[in-house]
């Protein structure tokens, strides 16, 4: 077993850290910081933590020096860079939750200094680690489709998800988190360049904060859905009923920030915060819904479509010259059209890979990563620096956003350069 501390266990840092001690050679967390007393005294409980060794604030944890083998940062988007940093002086091999940080130029900061330090950072594109595109990866360099010359790509996030975490939850106001294609779909601007192991030449984007807005919200709509809302039983959005009277303990473990919430709590939770409020008269001001067009090098093209408006899920259609991969992340089953014979064959996914579970927290790729970090814990030879160019998948998010805000063409080479210029600049200041 490796020892960790753990800075943030809120759902993805409590869920990692299960995760880790269930693995044989696993890890156990020694050291915790948290400010939610309830979620701190959850991985008190789970691993046998001292007193002594349980914070409200990561700041007196890394004071202590480096007590164990790794760190663990899954605080919320714009509290990721100050740990870890600090951790990564101490000597910390660490594991990240992405986005590695709310900048560019941050996230370039925490490689030098991961270098700097000769230890590794593994960020958690937990995509990469799961059987659906690990099996797709295999395919593609098995040759099944020829050369890639096209992808369309879709995240469907789902519109009652979206109102969850996107309006009323964390990740819908950019300055407390960050923006949409950064915070949530990071992880395909990484998987599309991980897939085709290409760099991008450049790139453009649409997309705007179309339904989520107070000019939609029903007439007579109160503040707070709880106050009696005339539109109750026909919105799907309404939070007695997705809070209150449903049965998803992912609701109800985030809108009241507790491990084992009552009904006393959520009603508390839906009546004093935003997980409460008219979904139309939120402070939201992402995205829901998005378009990206990529120009990857040998002139591959794709295309990324993220979207509210959908049941939820991830959908790819890979186009090449010897045929078509067509799936869905749900699904067990890819199909492969052949023009040589000019027929469709289902294949399972997990007959592709080792894995075969794909019921896990992100098609498996929750287990898939923490394997990944445990493996490189145990290795004798680490990575230094952030592993797998994983800073690569994040300059595309930004470079993407860059072209929506400005509704300009971004050479992605020119911007990263940009990007590494103010990020040394920063380094020479500090």
């Amino acid at each position: 077993m490796k020892d960790i501390i753990l800075i943030g266990a809120g759902m993805r840092g409590s869920g990692y850290s299960g995760i880790g001690k269930k693995m044989e050679d696993g890890i156990r967390v020694v050291a915790v910081a948290e400010p939610v007393k309830e979620r701190r005294e959850h991985i008190q409980k789970m691993f046998d933590i001292p007193d002594e060794l349980c914070f409200e604030s990561w700041e007196p944890l890394i004071e202590k020096g480096k007590i164990a083998d790794a760190a663990m940062v899954t605080t919320m988007d714009r509290d990721h860079f100050a740990p870890a940093v600090a951790a990564i002086r101490q000597g910390y091999n660490l594991i990240l939750e992405k986005p590695i940080a709310p900048t560019p130029e941050e996230c370039i900061i925490i490689d030098e200094e991961a270098k700097k330090a000769g230890v590794f950072v593994l960020i958690c594109f937990v995509l990469r680690y799961g059987p659906f595109f690990k099996g797709l990866k295999q395919l593609l360099k098995d040759g099944a489709v020829g050369e890639v010359v096209n992808i369309q790509h879709a995240e469907d996030v789902g519109n009652v998800h979206q109102s969850h975490s996107f309006v009323r939850g964390n990740w819908g106001n950019t300055e407390r988190s960050s923006f949409m294609l950064l915070q949530k779909s990071s992880h395909d601007t990484d998987i599309l360049y991980w897939l085709l192991d290409k760099k991008c030449k450049s790139v453009s984007s649409f997309g705007s904060r179309t339904h989520f807005v107070r000019a939609n919200a029903p007439e007579g709509a109160p503040e707070y859905c709880i106050e009696g809302c005339p539109h109750a039983d026909s919105c799907y959005y309404n939070a007695v009923k997705l809070y209150l009277e449903g049965n998803s303990a992912w609701f109800r473990t985030a809108s009241t920030k507790k491990t084992n919430p009552t009904n006393e709590d959520v009603e508390w939770a839906i009546r004093n915060t935003q997980y409460g409020k008219c979904v139309y008269k939120c402070d939201n001001d992402v995205v829901d819904h998005q378009i990206v067009n990529f120009e990857f090098e040998d002139g591959i093209t794709a295309t990324f479509t993220m979207t509210a408006f959908s049941k939820g899920g991830r959908r790819i259609v890979i186009n090449g010259t010897k045929g078509v991969i067509t799936a869905e992340m749900s699904q067990k089953y890819l199909t492969l059209y052949s023009f040589d014979t000019k027929t469709e064959q289902q294949i399972e996914v997990s007959k592709l890979v080792t894995a075969s579970d794909i019921t896990g927290g992100h098609g498996g790729g929750d287990d898939g990563v923490m394997n990944e970090f445990v493996k490189l814990l145990n290795s004798d030879k680490k990575p230094v620096g952030i592993c797998y160019d994983s800073v690569y998948g994040h300059m595309l998010a930004f470079a993407a956003e860059e072209a929506r805000l400005s509704r300009k063409v971004i050479d992605v080479d020119e911007y990263i350069e940009e990007i590494k210029e103010k990020a040394k600049a920063k380094m020479a200041v500090k």
